[in-house]
Order: structure tokens, then C-alpha cells, then sequence
């Protein structure tokens, strides 16, 4: 909606110069001031317009808009005119036969919100929770009502294009290779999938989906990009926001976003309190067969997870206008959350002939803690010429992940003892990330960018895993499982790039070279591996503008995903003893070209974006099941481990659109078929020395898709419902089944709009899970997974000095990956 008004203003604009043009020059020429506010609020409204038009002819002659104070200057020649007053879903003020001869203050114009009743269902004029660009897509999460009360995990899985699984794994276009940021830089916590469920949604302004970043972003993500951006104030005075939440399974929390702004300084600040329980449920029917092809043994596994936390999130900074065209930004992070997991794990053993053997009981007892802290620094300074300007970024963060475990394993059926364990996961993380970009405008349609990244990355993870092997015995090391791995990472990035518009045609060409040094030392066993490359990463955007609301694209670009985190850490799970996640220390990053050929399409009801796109991967991820030659009670152990395959091809195409159906009914759609193409095997050796290779290739296609609705009910009750469906796949060792879903929500505002309660329900039906079915040479598996069961929370918001319908001012435009700049429309 800000394109089309700033399409419109330039209109006016260039019809005004135009009519300019026309005029004598020896009529000398006065002018015309004032200031607009937001009547409920004494708000100033940035971009309201003012059009001055001949009082006889009613012929538009000038006009203008307001800046960030919500004040405006216009030149005229005196005369008799009907000026106009307007601004988006406010009331237009109209003031007819005023006659100027003379330098002219027209005061205040306090401008009220427009609504209007119609068939018993209330209309509000309001931006559409879904930005589509053609580049992007940018996702308004004040105006999702399902994601109160909830995380980040649970506001990505609410985008177009984004699906999150039972386990929390992210994907942009069915690929988990995508970068997520918060603020445009990388989070610091060791596992992002889990970091993004302890922040809570109040806390995020809006989500940038990007699916092929040119040479200015970090070239990290062989899938894009997702940046989170959190909240900071932009409203003049003392404002903010508060929202109280409860559900069950237990919900429970507290919110307050505020900000203070004066002419020279704002003050923000963001606190979020939550208190959680996530129940969840996994259940594994095993087959084990001997090398002959005959039964051996059944295994069905069954477990349950008591997941609990209570965390706090806080962040609070301060901007200062250091003069009319230089800020300086620091802000202050801090985010803790103790928590852990009671999972209870069932294991009913049964023989060849399917006759009950025992029933194994192993509980573990987590317990975890984990604290984040950042400290980030933006310094802007514009130059004269409109668009020129430095950016300096520098932020400095530190995380700690700690889990303690217990393990206790029984045989049910006579009480016996089979093991007692203890598990101790220490995790230090620290990034530091200095970044400055320089942006320089040329001639009316060119503009020249270039900078430097440097992101410095230090993990040390320390694994303790200890046993009994009788009830009076001392607690000794496993030594196969206890170990001490250190990950440095360094990179330095340069990049430049050039854009231009030539008439209806534009283009941008982006270089970055990244040079990059990891170090992955395994201190207990005195292993050391450094790997250091440099790569070139081009970029190439050439757009073409059919008309102001058709155009079409085609982009490349070169991306880079580099394993981290449980990826590489060989000692990463103990969860089960006979089903474990293994790190691989030796991958290497996987490189990706990535093509996207888009079409954008706006219509007075409908915009619709489609995009047909393709991914060739080389050293792509893909994870393999490998049985590890022993047993544990009879039971085949089986290992998860990433490896690196030949490659992977992926073609695809996506259609999203938002579709205004009536004033009060809007509908969002989003739809992705891809294909998938592996080449590549994969060879292991057993404990017992044999060697197996297994063959991965494989030609699979999936398909998702999710429709968002949104209704304005009678006496202001809104209703929002989506559904998702996740097709069937294909992977090198079986398929994922495919899964249904559905949200539901209802808010009504309150206290003259000031407050708004909520009811959701995630996961109406309960249906939220990861279904596999797996086959090995002597295993077959079917598994359920659901990270968490279904979930009803209320929650209640209050804005004070804020209105639900209060128009966002322009954000001022920043170089460091936190939003791409609007060049050349």
C-alpha cells in the first residue's frame, strides 16, 4: 500500500511541476503551511496529503505531503482555492473557496479514523498482513492474530513459502538450508530451531522473506533468507503496548513493548516474560530382520515428553539524532530461559514370532539452562544528495547452553535393573560481527553500494556422558560419548554491486567474496582440522516493468551453507541408546546456484507473485540411518549422521496472492511443487568392520500449500483460520507421509479500541507431525513424531498513546542486511 501512495504522491508531483511549468514566471509566488494530526491521538500522520485546486475549474494546481512531524510547505500563486486534506482510512477534510493572497498558516487539521457499517459488518481499512514484492515478502506480525501468545517458530510457520516441521526445523521452499537473522545479523544460539521457541512473537515487528539475496546479504543460506526484525518505537511521545497471555497445555505470559521519542532521541524497550509446558509424543515401530531376510525381532517404541520453561526476554536501546542527518543506535539484549525435559521412554520388545518378550522403561531427566546476551551499535550518516549514506554496524554477543541429564533404565516387568547414566552438554558460544556498507546514488537512476562483513565466531561444546553398570557401582565415563569439541569460525566478506533503470528495464550486478578460515578441534582426542577457503559469489537482478503493477524478473545468485551446530558435534544426542544423532565433523559447506524467474501481477482486489525457480547444489547435506554393526538387550543400534552427496537439483514453482474477496473478508495462498534430484552414495563401516555403501540416488517430488483467512464478523469480532498441507516425499531411505494442519482465531477489540482479547488454537486437530517410514538392509521403521501437542491460548492486549489503527511512519532505510533497500522501486 505505501508503494501505490508513493506512486500516487509522485503523480500529483509531477503533474504540479507540469502545471508549474505553465506558469508566468514574473508572478511572485506564497506560501502555504500547516501541520496534520491524528485526531483520537494528537498523533502527527508522516505522508498525509494536501492537493490545492482552482476554486472554478476544481483543476488540481499543487500540492504536497507532510513530513515525520506532519508538517507541510506549499508554494502557490495566490488565488482562490478548495484544499484537500487526505490520508489512507482517515476522514478527508475539504476546504472550499479559500481565498490566499499572502504567506498562510492554516494551523492544526486533525484528521479522524474512517469507518463505516455495512450489512452489520465493520470495515477497516488496514494494510494486509502479507507485503508481496517482487523480490520479497515482507510479514506484518501485529496483524496475525494466531500467533499471540506464541513464539517465533510459531510466527514462520504462519508465512507464505516458510513451513516449520514437528521438530522445529525450518524451510524456505521445502529447503532447511536457509539462513534465519534477527535485526539482519545471525543468532548466537547453538540451536537456532530451539532459540526461536524461547522469543516470544510480541516481541517481532515483522519477518523479510528473501529467496534469492543479491551480493549485499551474507551468502549464507543455500535456501534464503529469513530476517526477523524486532520492535522498536517510531511514534512520537511516551506509547507502547501490553499483552497478557494463558493457554493450555500451559501458556502463561507477559509482554510490554514501549518507547519514548522526542525530536533528537528515542527510547525503546521490549520485555517479555513466558512460563511454558510443551507436551509432546514420539512412537517408533521397529522390525529387525536377520541377513537372510527372516523376522528377528520387534521393537515398538513410545515416547513421551514433558517439555517445560519459563524465560525471560529482554531488550532496550536508545536512537539518538546526533543532527538533522546522522543517528547513532545502541541496544542492549538479554534473553534467559531454565527449562528442561521429563521424557519417559517405553521399549516393548517382542520375538520372530511376535510374542511378547519384556517392556524396558529408560526415563530421562533434563534440565537446562541458557542465557544470551548482546550488545549492537548502528551508526547512519546521510549525506546531501538523497540516498548517499554510511552505515556502520558492530554487535558483540555471547550465549550459554547448559543440559544436565539423569537416565534411569528398569525392565518394567520385574522391576530389574539395566543402566543408570548421567549426561552433561556445556555449550559457550561467542560472535562478534562488524559490518559497513556505503551507499552512493548516480545520475537520477544509478546507484553504486559496497562494504565489508566480518563475522568471528567461537563454540566451545563439552559432552559428558557417564554410566553404572550395576545399582552400587561408581559413575565412569563412556568414553565413546564424552568428548570436548572447539569451532572457530572466521569470515570476511567484501562486496560491491551497481544498479540502474533505463527506462522500463532495471538491473543490479553484486559481487562478494567471502574468505573463510574454520578451525573444528576434538580437544579430548587431540584431533585438529582447519579448513580455510574463498569463494566468489555473484549476483545478477535484471527486472522489467510492464506497467506500475506488472512486472517480471529473473535473478542469480551464488549461495554457500556451512555446517554448524549439531551438525558437526559427533556427540550431540543421548537421548535413546539405541537410536542416536551423530554430528559429522568432516562435512563441508554445500554451494548452491540459485535461479528464480518471477512474475509480480497487481490488480484494485488481487496481487498475485509467481515464481519458477532452480537450485543446483554440489557437497549438499543429506542424513542417512546407518545400523552400527552392535546391539544393546537385542536391539540393532541406529545412527543419524549428516554427510555430504554428490548433489542435489531442485526445480520448483510457487505461486502466492492476496486477495481482498470483500471489504471484510481477505484471503492469503501460498503454493510450492518442487522436485528433487540426489546423486551420490554414501559409505560406512560397522563396528563389526563390514562395509557397506548405500545409493542415494533418487528423483522425488513434494508439494505444499497454505491458505490464510481473515473475516471482520459482526459486532467487531475478527476471525483468522489458515491450513496447511505438507505433501508426501521421497528420501534416500524412505518417505515422509504427508500432514494436514489447521490454526484457528478470534479477537474483538475492547475499550474503545484501546484493548484487544484473543482466543487461538494451534493445531486444531492435533495432526501437527513428522511421519517417516524408513528402510535398511536388515530395519524397518515407522515413526510419529509431534514436537507439541494442540494448544488454546487467550490473550489480552492495551495500547496506550497507540490505537490499532495507527498508520506506521516510514522506517528509515538501513544497510545492514535488515531490509533491502527499495533501489529503483
Amino acid at each position: 500500500m505505501i508503494s501505490i501512495k508513493k506512486f500516487t504522491i509522485l503523480t500529483l508531483l509531477l503533474g504540479f511541476m507540469s502545471v508549474f511549468g505553465q506558469q508566468k514566471p514574473e508572478v511572485k509566488k506564497i506560501s502555504i503551511t500547516g501541520k496534520i494530526i491524528e485526531k483520537s491521538s494528537s498523533l502527527p500522520l508522516e505522508y498525509a496529503t494536501v492537493t490545492l485546486s482552482a476554486s472554478a475549474t476544481n483543476k488540481v494546481v499543487s500540492g504536497g505531503i507532510t513530513n515525520s512531524k506532519g508538517e507541510f510547505k506549499i508554494d502557490i500563486n495566490p488565488g482562490t482555492y478548495n484544499i484537500k486534506y487526505e490520508y489512507i482510512s482517515f476522514k478527508t477534510i475539504e476546504i472550499k473557496g479559500k481565498n490566499l493572497s499572502e504567506d498562510t498558516n492554516v494551523g492544526t487539521i486533525s484528521l479522524a479514523d474512517e469507518a463505516q457499517q455495512l450489512d452489520a459488518v465493520e470495515i477497516r481499512v488496514e494494510k494486509t498482513s502479507v507485503d508481496i514484492k517482487l523480490d520479497k515478502k515482507v510479514y506484518s506480525v501485529g496483524k496475525d492474530i494466531m500467533v499471540r501468545g506464541g513464539t517465533v517458530s510459531d510466527v514462520l510457520d504462519n508465512i507464505p513459502s516458510v513451513t516449520v516441521d514437528a521438530e522445529g526445523s525450518v524451510a524456505l521452499r521445502g529447503n532447511e538450508n536457509v539462513r534465519i537473522l534477527i535485526d539482519g545479523k545471525p543468532s548466537n544460539a547453538g540451536n537456532i530451531n530451539d532459540a526461536l521457541r524461547l522469543i516470544p512473537a510480541e516481541a517481532i515487528d515483522k519477518v523479510e522473506v528473501v529467496t534469492n539475496p543479491s551480493a549485499r546479504y551474507d551468502a549464507e543460506g543455500g535456501g534464503g533468507i529469513l530476517n526477523i526484525i524486532l520492535k522498536k518505537g517510531k511514534n512520537q511521545g511516551i506509547n507502547g503496548t501490553f499483552v497478557a497471555s494463558a493457554g493450555d497445555p500451559r501458556n502463561t505470559g507477559l509482554s510490554a513493548n514501549l518507547n519514548f521519542k522526542q525530536e533528537n532521541s528515542n527510547f525503546f524497550t521490549t520485555i517479555g516474560y513466558n512460563n511454558r509446558n510443551n507436551p509432546g509424543n514420539n512412537k517408533i515401530d521397529q522390525e529387525n530382520f536377520n541377513p537372510d531376510g527372516s523376522l528377528r525381532s520387534v521393537l515398538n517404541e513410545r515416547r513421551k515428553n514433558e517439555r517445560f520453561g519459563e524465560g525471560l526476554n529482554v531488550n532496550f536501546g536508545v536512537e539518538l539524532l546526533l543532527d538533522k542527518s546522522t543517528s547513532w543506535t545502541n541496544s542492549l539484549n538479554f534473553r534467559n530461559n531454565n527449562g528442561g525435559n521429563k521424557e519417559n521412554v517405553l521399549y516393548y520388545n517382542y520375538d520372530n514370532n511376535r510374542q511378547y518378550i519384556n517392556t524396558r522403561q529408560r526415563y530421562n531427566d533434563l534440565v537446562s539452562e541458557s542465557e544470551n546476551v548482546e550488545f549492537s551499535s548502528n551508526f547512519v550518516k546521510n549525506f546531501k544528495k538523497d540516498g548517499h549514506k554510511l552505515t556502520i554496524d558492530a554487535s558483540f554477543s555471547l550465549n550459554r547452553d547448559d543440559d544436565f541429564s539423569k537416565i534411569e533404565g528398569t525392565i518394567i516387568d520385574d522391576g530389574s535393573f539395566v543402566s543408570s547414566e548421567t549426561a552433561k552438554n556445556i555449550n559457550k558460544q561467542n560472535r562478534n560481527l562488524f559490518q559497513t556498507d556505503y551507499v552512493l546514488p548516480i545520475g537520477k537512476n544509478s546507484q553504486f553500494e559496497a562494504g565489508f562483513r566480518g563475522n568471528y565466531v567461537s563454540l566451545l561444546a563439552d559432552y559428558q556422558v557417564q554410566e553404572k553398570k550395576t545399582p552400587d557401582d561408581y559413575f565412569t565415563n563412556i568414553d565413546e560419548f564424552t568428548n570436548k569439541l572447539e569451532y572457530k569460525e572466521n569470515v570476511n566478506a567484501f562486496y560491491s554491486q551497481f544498479g540502474s533503470k533505463i527506462n522500463k528495464f532495471s538491473y543490479l550486478l553484486g559481487l562478494r567474496f567471502e574468505d573463510s578460515k574454520i578451525d573444528v578441534n576434538q580437544l579430548t582426542t587431540n584431533i585438529y582440522k582447519t579448513k580455510k577457503y574463498n569463494n566468489l559469489f555473484p549476483s545478477v537482478f535484471l527486472t522489467y516493468e510492464f506497467s506500475q503493477n506488472s512486472s517480471i524478473s529473473l535473478n542469480y545468485s551464488k549461495r554457500i551453507s556451512r555446517p554448524r551446530d549439531r551438525f558437526i558435534n559427533p556427540f550431540a544426542s543421548y537421548t535413546s541408546n539405541v537410536n542416536l544423532y551423530q554430528g559429522n565433523p568432516d562435512l563441508n559447506p554445500a554451494l548452491s546456484d540459485a535461479f528464480d524467474l518471477g512474475y509480480l501481477r497487481k490488480w484494485e482486489k488481487l496481487t498475485l507473485n509467481t515464481s519458477l525457480y532452480f537450485n543446483h547444489t554440489t557437497d549438499s547435506f543429506e542424513t542417512v540411518k546407518k545400523e552400527r554393526g552392535d546391539e544393546i538387550d537385542g536391539i540393532p543400534v541406529i545412527i543419524s549422521t549428516p554427510f555430504n552427496l554428490g548433489k542435489n537439483d531442485r526445480l520448483g514453482f510457487e505461486f502466492t496472492l492476496n486477495y481482498n474477496f470483500k471489504k471484510w473478508w481477505k484471503l492469503n495462498g501460498n503454493f510450492n511443487f518442487f522436485n528433487s534430484k540426489n546423486s551420490g552414495s554414501y559409505t560406512y563401516t560397522k563396528t563389526n568392520n563390514e562395509v557397506v555403501t548405500q545409493n542415494f540416488d533418487r528423483n522425488a517430488s513434494s508439494w505444499f500449500t497454505r491458505i490464510t483467512s481473515k473475516v471482520t464478523l459482526p459486532y467487531k469480532i475478527e476471525w483468522q483460520t489458515n491450513g496447511t498441507y505438507n505433501g508426501p516425499q521421497k528420501t534416500g531411505q524412505g518417505t515422509n507421509k504427508g500432514v494436514a494442519a489447521a490454526n484457528l482465531a478470534f479477537s474483538k477489540d475492547i475499550l474503545k479500541d484501546m484493548g484487544t482479547i484473543s482466543l487461538n488454537v494451534n493445531d486444531v486437530f492435533n495432526s501437527r507431525k513428522r511421519i517417516q517410514e524408513i528402510q535398511l538392509p536388515t530395519v524397518n521403521t515407522y515413526s510419529e513424531s509431534q514436537w507439541r501437542t494442540r494448544l488454546i491460548t487467550v490473550s489480552f492486549t492495551y495500547r496506550f498513546n497507540k490505537k490499532k489503527t495507527e498508520k506506521d511512519t516510514k522506517q528509515k532505510q538501513q544497510n545492514d542486511n535488515n531490509g533491502d533497500p527499495e533501489f529503483m522501486g
